[in-house]
């Protein structure tokens, strides 16, 4: 089930890396997938504190840890532009259901980008 939070459904994921051809739409489209997964279970579990919502978050930047490969595999990588936009959205994430005092460094701890 699609997010149903306004501000989510509403939002461009990954919207600076689909601006910039460096990025291949196909690749970025699983990112923003991963992302809008994150969400519809953030909806469905409702984390209940900080802890909560980073197990939560890191089990999403496991999944963008494995997209580098294909990242690597469409000549692309996740660096530098990339990484924030990704975190960037991370932060969205959390502060539109309710975590604003979240740590973005924390939300995407395990990330290996």
């Amino acid at each position: 089930m699609p997010p149903t939070d306004p501000r989510v459904a509403g939002h461009a994921f990954l919207k600076g890396m689909y601006a910039d051809a460096y990025y291949p739409d196909h690749v970025v489209d699983q990112g923003r997938e991963i992302l809008v997964r994150l969400c519809e279970r953030i909806e469905s579990e409702r984390p209940a504190d900080l802890d909560a919502l980073y197990t939560l978050t890191h089990a999403a930047t496991e999944e963008f840890n494995d997209l580098e490969a294909e990242f690597d595999a469409a000549g692309s990588e996740i660096e530098t532009v990339a990484r924030e936009v990704i975190a960037e959205d991370f932060w969205f994430v959390a502060t539109a259901y309710g975590f604003p005092e979240a740590d973005i460094e924390e939300l995407i701890a395990p990330r290996e980008w």
